[in-house]
């Protein structure tokens, strides 16, 4: 069975940083995207950034670009959102997710699995 498990998030003050973890526990397709979606309240989930484990692609909003990065570690058991010069506006839910598709896409609706969130809160 597929686990996706966030942590990391937490508040800071607008021009902060915060680095995001996924821990991954059962997936054993040998290729696949993972990635990183957030919705704030009253607002839909929207696509951060995503990775492609095998070939190393990666794509991201054009929100957070130059400001946030997505890595993930040699045994692809751990992703990473590394969240530079934090603005009010990128205050959410944020949630990790993996799923099979040709293409990695921002689109949340191609994701099959998905974590429980980690909240990050920043202040003006």
């Amino acid at each position: 069975q597929v686990q996706l498990v966030e942590s990391g998030g937490g508040s800071v003050q607008a021009g902060g940083s915060l680095t995001l973890s996924c821990t991954v526990f059962g997936y054993t397709a040998s290729s696949y995207c993972m990635g990183w979606f957030r919705q704030a309240p009253g607002k839909e989930r929207e696509g951060v950034a995503v990775r492609d484990t095998i070939g190393g692609s990666t794509y991201y909003a054009d929100s957070v670009k130059g400001r946030f990065t997505i890595s993930q570690n040699n045994a692809k058991t751990k992703l990473y959102l590394q969240m530079n010069t934090l603005q009010p506006e990128d205050t959410a839910m944020y949630y990790c997710a993996a799923g099979f598709m040709a293409r990695c896409s921002l689109a949340s609706s191609t994701y099959n699995y998905w974590g429980q969130g980690t909240q990050v809160t920043v202040s003006s």
